[in-house]
């Protein structure tokens, strides 16, 4: 197990538009209908698209195992004044830096919800006292990514060449580009 510095991060954070929450279990519905089987929104991620219900319910199920080991913290991202999920954020500790995933569904593209997300738990991470190191990679193709961390307050520090395998374009390692913000 990777050791963490994030022994109580909050059950939800609130931006102006989102509401950030735990995920549960009753999410999968709202989930696979709106990315986990959508091969657009997955095409440059590390899962592949999901298959099943089911398969979305045991990744809820192992989202929470893994916030309660302290292990990864993920949160459902909701628009204010409604419960459906639209998306998620994860974050991986690692000692004194934290890194970032995240997903939104399509409709949802384009309007500055995964920045403000980014921006909270960026914002909120920073403020602790241990973490001194946000980052976040992305495929060398996915441009919308980049501009999302450039938004949030991330730098551009880099290629990361045949860094991550994104199995819906290759079976190989993929170069990615590496964005962090420090304090």
């Amino acid at each position: 197990m990777t050791s963490t510095t994030l022994v109580n991060p909050p059950q939800h954070l609130d931006t102006d538009r989102l509401h950030l929450r735990l995920p549960r279990r009753d999410d999968a519905p709202a989930m696979f209908a709106a990315y986990a089987q959508d091969a657009e929104v997955t095409r440059c991620l590390t899962w592949r698209p999901h298959k099943s219900i089911e398969e979305t319910y045991a990744i809820l199920d192992l989202i929470s195992k893994l916030w309660r080991d302290g292990e990864a913290f993920s949160y459902a991202i909701t628009l204010k004044g409604n419960d459906s999920i639209i998306g998620m954020i994860t974050l991986h500790p690692d000692g004194f830096k934290v890194s970032l995933g995240y997903v939104l569904a399509r409709p949802h593209w384009s309007k500055g919800y995964m920045t403000e997300a980014v921006r909270a738990v960026t914002d909120w991470l920073l403020r602790q006292p241990d973490i001194y190191r946000v980052f976040a990679t992305c495929d060398v193709d996915n441009p919308a990514s980049a501009k999302v961390m450039e938004k949030a307050g991330m730098k551009y520090e880099g290629l990361l060449r045949r860094y991550t395998i994104h199995p819906n374009i290759s079976d190989e390692p993929r170069d990615c580009l590496m964005y962090a913000v420090v304090r």
